[in-house]
């Protein structure tokens, strides 16, 4: 990020006039609208084996517009519109990449409800914004302040199924620099029971957000089930069960982001394991924790700030026997359940079976930094020889 300033978005909440929040819903809806017409007719051009881009997409719009069906999409503004069609084209382009799933339609209820506006289609002025076809400001709660001299490069608006409303500012960040070097290194080996556990041997507990606050989140859905479907009751309870579930993902997030930014401050190389939370979901009876435990949100956040920060984060393969492998001797236990919190090894050494991990995480991502190889399991264990191999990450065609 050297050189450079970083771009980061600024989220804020603000509060609608009645006449804003009609004219904002009615956007909303013509994205949704333009996005879901646009990806059939790209999905109907790929079943005769034919490619529809941006372009064509665009021209498609300006020809709905003149239906006399379709002629209320003039009366939102057009940025939001074109932006839509951009965000498909990038689906696309991740789809046939391999980076991602095929697009999927936007639904009415569960979607997020959101719309982009790029320079062309806002006014920001002595902290002041106003959106096209908007004759007045939007009354933002300045939580923070924005960069000096800032001015945002989009604005995205949104509405949370809590019925709050936010915006958020695309802006140039000069305050977001490199932070000096340090040899230190960390380890990272993360649990249900405790959240984190360090190569240092410092333990963070997990706040268990979710569980908190689930009595209070199975009384709104009960209240919910029992309102008649399609009743303003019922809309009235949905928002209900949203806002404890803002409430839990609101306190989670806070919690993740002072933690992500001290990691990040204090090491120059953070090292994690890589886990595919989307399979460890499926456990039934773990499926809530490891939700609410929020690993991949742990990893996104570290990542980014890393990144911003001019800090390495190495990704160890989920493979390596981290739990069962002496970080003193290397000696490779044979078995080791989930049960066994503490355990002896041959060498004479008792270990703490989470910070036994975050050490061997750690001895394997240093590896990795020294001599530039993608850390695997050795699938053969030579008797008390190290569990590791390196082999050198193989390049994309």
């Amino acid at each position: 990020m050297t050189g450079t300033h970083v771009k980061r978005a600024f989220k804020f909440r603000f509060y609608p006039t009645d006449a804003q929040a009609v004219e904002l819903s009615r956007t909303f809806g013509c994205v949704r609208k333009v996005y879901n017409m646009a990806l059939a007719a790209r999905t109907e051009a790929w079943a005769r084996q034919e490619r529809v881009n941006y372009n064509q997409t665009s021209a498609m719009l300006t020809a709905w517009k003149k239906t006399e069906e379709l002629a209320y999409l003039n009366d939102v503004s057009s940025v939001p519109l074109q932006q839509c069609l951009r965000h498909l084209q990038t689906g696309f382009a991740n789809f046939f990449a391999k980076r991602a799933k095929y697009p999927r339609f936007k639904s009415k209820k569960k979607s997020r409800k959101s719309a982009e506006y790029t320079t062309s289609g806002f006014r920001y002025r002595d902290g002041r914004l106003t959106l096209a076809k908007m004759r007045e400001p939007l009354n933002i709660v300045w939580s923070r302040p924005l960069p000096e001299g800032a001015a945002p490069s989009t604005v995205t608006v949104s509405q949370d199924a809590a019925g709050r409303w936010f915006v958020s500012m695309l802006v140039e960040d000069p305050t977001v620099k490199a932070l000096p070097t340090t040899d230190a290194a960390v380890g990272i080996d993360v649990g249900l029971t405790t959240l984190m556990t360090l190569s240092t041997g410092e333990k963070i507990s997990n706040p268990r957000h979710e569980r908190k606050d689930r009595a209070r989140l199975a009384k709104a859905q009960r209240n919910l089930a029992k309102k008649q479907k399609g009743s303003a009751n019922r809309a009235r309870a949905r928002r209900k069960v949203a806002k404890v579930h803002a409430r839990i993902a609101d306190r989670r997030r806070d919690h993740l982001h002072k933690l992500t930014s001290r990691l990040v401050r204090e090491n120059q190389t953070l090292v994690i394991e890589d886990l595919t939370v989307r399979n460890m979901v499926k456990n039934g009876a773990l499926a809530r924790a490891i939700s609410d435990a929020s690993w991949s949100e742990f990893r996104s956040m570290l990542e980014y700030k890393a990144d911003w920060y001019g800090r390495d984060v190495v990704v160890v393969d989920r493979f390596f026997p981290s739990s069962k492998l002496c970080s003193n001797c290397g000696t490779l236990q044979s078995k080791m359940p989930l049960s066994a919190r503490e355990w002896t090894c041959g060498c004479g050494v008792t270990h703490d079976r989470d910070v036994n991990a975050a050490k061997n995480l750690l001895a394997a991502g240093l590896a990795v930094t020294a001599c530039g190889a993608g850390v695997r399991p050795q699938r053969r264990m030579p008797g008390g020889q190290s569990a590791m191999k390196q082999e050198t990450p193989r390049r994309e065609p």
